[in-house]
């Protein structure tokens, strides 16, 4: 009986996608259609599915791997002062200070219900009505914001930090209410035990993990070995020390992001939760409700809807932060979608029912109030959510030198995908330039000052001043300082000093107006069509680095906007490939192709988007 539950609920979690893609259902998560197809095999419906020690171990798995790889959602890039592009002034509200001040906003109104249903006395324990309320779902919301590719956005961010906070603190909460109503208050500081242990791997796995990738093979997959030491080391220590497992779990997925693995760690972590543990928690989650027994009690009836009406209420506040930084109806999509619940509630009313803190029938009106959250919540958030007017992201470009060759080159760039900043040393040139192009005077090009005007801050830095020394000194300062591209102009050079090799050596693009007019003019008489197509309005060559993980591993026939563009190149791993429709798209590929220029800026933002 226990492999035939386990193969019904394999079947289900194969069956679901499908079926929901045949009908075209997009408004109900994939988390949340598991949930209910659960609640249909299970005791509530069919009875198809029992809950075994088997399902109960992998189900275990599932909510551990699903919290792990949250924790590897977190981008600790918004942690860090954000400098501006261009002169563009920083954002007031940061998603971090956005999530704060919304999760702090939960909790004080969880409070207040707790404090509202114990004088009402439908519910006296404040404290734990206040961990219950403040929690989120945070599989559910990654889960609907990874549908939506929402992950690398602000917006994404903002609601993911939400969730995270809304399942790490109620889990330290629930630590410590234990320990008290327990009787083991003089052991909760063992708790700092798990934050020093995931502290101790972080310091031990960085110099080493590089190491991994170079002897890493097939057969020994070392990155996985090591996501899966690091989520039971940190699980068996969360447990040993009194908290919950999925707190081991959840700084287990921070210690690896820190670690910087490669998006193929990721992509193989994502399809091991995802492909297979993923799905039957969330059908378990279903097939352990008993529908008929709670709606039977009168007590229950009374308190679902009293206990859902919380849930919801008490994420009301984060719609009001939300909307200083997005629109009034995402801010609302937001609210919603942190609405929704089940994950540490579950583990919070065992912890209770074995403090004999409360009641069976309060335990289910709780569960189910939660798992009608993670029901309604998602489909409305897919509803009111619309994507949001978000500025383009400019490749910064910084040139050293503003002259005849320089400034019509800036000028054409600006009104494209460039964010254009130019530096001169000069007055007169400033002076003359200045009305024409951002451009600022700077007394010298030492590295000193070059690092004060925050000059190495750029995507790509082009060294236009004639005097090649000069050039070569700059280059040598943007090279240590990491700059990603370097382009230098070389008119007049000492053959004997060898610093055109030296540059090229360091990956540093060389060119001189000599051999750029012999190019122009050779390609007017060999190729006329050529040079017509750069330089048409309407049609023209263009390059884009496909960020977007969505389109790795497609086919070029299979994109979406296949029809729009025509692909000469693919430039990967410093080398070109010929395109055919059956080639495979990876991550970090160069895409060299023809278009019309106003289909271009929409192909580019979905190819470049970094999620």
């Amino acid at each position: 009986m226990a492999q035939l539950s386990l193969l019904i609920v394999l079947l289900a979690a194969l069956m679901t996608p499908l079926f929901m893609a045949r009908f075209k259902i997009t408004l109900v998560p994939t988390a949340v259609a598991e949930i209910i197809v659960g609640i249909i095999l299970g005791k509530s419906f069919l009875n198809l599915v029992h809950f075994t020690e088997n399902l109960r171990e992998l189900s275990s798995l599932g909510v551990i791997i699903l919290i792990f790889l949250s924790g590897m959602e977190i981008d600790f890039n918004l942690f860090r002062p954000q400098k501006p592009i261009g002169n563009a002034k920083p954002a007031k509200w940061t998603p971090v200070k956005l999530a704060v001040g919304a999760y702090t906003g939960i909790v004080i109104t969880s409070a207040l219900l707790g404090w509202l249903l114990h004088l009402t006395g439908l519910f006296n324990d404040i404290l734990l009505a206040t961990i219950i309320f403040s929690t989120i779902a945070l599989g559910v919301v990654i889960a609907a914001l990874t549908e939506k590719e929402l992950l690398s956005k602000s917006f994404g961010q903002t609601v993911l930090l939400t969730a995270a906070l809304g399942e790490i603190v109620p889990l330290l909460a629930l630590t410590a209410y234990a320990s008290i109503n327990g009787g083991q208050s003089k052991s909760l500081w063992l708790v700092l035990l798990i934050f020093l242990a995931a502290i101790f791997l972080l310091l031990r796995f960085r110099g080493i993990y590089q190491f991994f990738s170079r002897i890493d093979k097939s057969t020994t997959q070392l990155d996985i070995r090591l996501a899966f030491f690091l989520i039971f080391t940190l699980v068996t220590i969360a447990e040993r020390v009194g908290a919950e497992n999925i707190l081991g779990a959840f700084l287990a997925g921070i210690v690896m992001k820190l670690l910087q693995p490669s998006d193929a760690t990721r992509d193989k972590l994502t399809s091991i939760g995802y492909g297979f543990f993923i799905p039957i928690f969330f059908i378990t989650t279903g097939v352990k409700l008993d529908l008929p027994k709670l709606l039977s009690d009168r007590q229950s009836l009374v308190l679902i809807p009293v206990f859902f009406a919380c849930f919801m209420l008490a994420k009301i506040i984060p719609v009001f932060f939300y909307r200083q930084r997005y629109t009034t109806k995402n801010a609302w999509a937001g609210g919603f979608l942190a609405s929704t619940t089940i994950t540490v509630v579950i583990p919070t009313l065992t912890v209770a029912q074995n403090l004999h803190a409360i009641t069976s029938q309060q335990a289910g009106a709780f569960i189910l109030a939660a798992v009608i959250t993670c029901i309604f919540s998602p489909i409305i958030f897919n509803k009111l959510y619309a994507p949001e007017k978000e500025d383009l992201v400019k490749t910064r470009v910084t040139f050293i030198g503003t002259n005849l060759l320089t400034i019509p080159v800036a000028q054409q760039l600006s009104k494209g995908w460039y964010d254009i900043k130019m530096f001169t040393t000069i007055p007169k040139n400033y002076h003359t330039y200045n009305s024409e192009a951002n451009v600022e005077l700077l007394p010298d090009l030492d590295e000193q000052t070059l690092l004060d005007a925050d000059v190495f801050n750029t995507d790509i830095m082009v060294l236009g001043y004639f005097d090649y020394n000069l050039n070569f000194r700059t280059a040598q300062a943007a090279s240590k300082h990491n700059v990603p591209r370097i382009i230098a102009r070389f008119e007049e050079k000492n053959v004997a000093d060898n610093k055109d090799e030296i540059l090229s050596q360091q990956g540093v693009e060389l060119f001189n107006s000599f051999d750029v007019n012999i190019s122009l003019l050779r390609g007017m008489i060999e190729s006329p069509s050529t040079l017509k197509l750069l330089t048409d309005t309407s049609a023209g060559l263009y390059e884009v680095a496909v960020q977007n993980r969505r389109y790795a591993g497609m086919e070029l026939q299979n994109l979406p906007f296949i029809n729009s563009i025509t692909i000469s190149r693919i430039y990967r791993n410093g080398l070109f490939i010929a395109p055919h429709g059956d080639t495979f798209i990876e991550k970090g590929d160069h895409l060299i192709f023809t278009g019309d220029k106003a289909d271009v800026p929409e192909i580019r933002h979905q190819l470049s988007i970094k999620n």
